[in-house]
């Protein structure tokens, strides 16, 4: 058995899978804020729940809003802000009596579309989060890439490529940088992107800006459309580099089902290839893809614990 449990800001949901990903049980508590031990505590106690629930004991994987620092052993680049300088694995490992294996959130949906999703068939997946926030996995071979410096897959805090001018320098990103791919391309960057054009009536959610373009609000759907462009343009700079053999798209934003009928046609235009043949697919498991991947941070030829 193999349990995955993803650390989110807000909640913990754990998941308990049969060796086949077949699903045994599933939990989900809120996160207690600012409380690096009552995480602890609380990840600990979903384990020995899925535990005594299904009797028996499994491997555990965890996916986190930042990474596991290869220099300090630290959590770092964590949008939960109790986690940063912690080690978190080693904690871990101590109060469960077994090894624990943690890797960033969006390398755990890109493993869970590689392993058994929409990305099963191939040998190189890039795991898209498009939502609060902007993020990457890279999976080669059905194991997350994770690089010399565990950042891998980064690719929300790269500069939009080939910016126009009244998109210089850029909306001021969290990191200290300006014009990173996250200020344009998470929600609350497409919401201040239509608000920032001062025309059209200002929305507070994506899902309403949608349905105004929908209805014909010509501003609304301006908005969508620069949003496609410059999402184009981004995985461009992943396709010249990386060439994946599918991408995958998670994250709040990939529900726009105009996403996958528009970025085909746009990406030709700034990749370096007479033709562009990666498919762009929609999540398999959804919103379940983090935690199942942490579950798959153990692969199928692990040694038993």
């Amino acid at each position: 058995m193999r349990i995955g449990v993803d650390l989110g800001g807000t909640k913990i949901e754990a998941l308990a899978l049969a060796n086949d990903g077949a699903e045994l049980s599933r939990r989900r508590i809120a996160t207690p804020q600012g409380d690096y031990r009552a995480t602890l505590d609380a990840t600990v106690a979903l384990v020995r729940a899925l535990e005594s629930e299904t009797g028996q004991t499994g491997s555990v994987g965890i996916g986190i809003p930042g990474v596991i620092s290869p220099a300090s052993g630290l959590v770092k680049n964590a949008n939960s802000t109790c986690l940063i300088g912690k080690p978190l694995d080693r904690d871990l490992e101590v109060e469960l009596g077994r090894p624990v294996r943690i890797a960033n959130d969006a390398n755990c949906f890109a493993l869970s579309e590689a392993v058994d999703g929409a990305g099963a068939v191939a040998r190189t997946v890039f795991g898209v989060i498009l939502g609060t926030g902007v993020g990457g996995g890279l999976v080669v071979d059905r194991r997350p890439l994770l690089g010399r410096n565990a950042i891998a897959g980064e690719w929300g805090h790269t500069p939009l490529p080939w910016p126009r001018d009244d998109e210089r320098p850029g909306p001021k990103c969290y990191c200290g940088k300006r014009g990173c791919v996250e200020t344009f391309l998470s929600g609350p960057g497409l919401l201040q992107d239509h608000r920032g054009r001062g025309t059209g009536a200002p929305f507070d959610r994506v899902e309403l800006l949608t349905t105004a373009a929908q209805a014909g609000d010509a501003d609304a759907e301006a908005s969508l459309a620069r949003y496609e462009e410059r999402l184009a343009r981004a995985l461009s700079l992943v396709i010249n580099i990386f060439d994946p053999e599918t991408i995958v798209l998670g994250g709040g934003l990939s529900n726009l089902d105009r996403l996958y009928e528009r970025l085909p046609n746009l990406l030709p235009a700034y990749v370096f290839s007479d033709r562009v043949d990666t498919p762009i697919e929609r999540p398999r498991h959804g919103d379940s893809s983090g935690v199942r991947g942490a579950a798959w941070l153990w692969p199928p030829d692990r040694k038993e614990a």
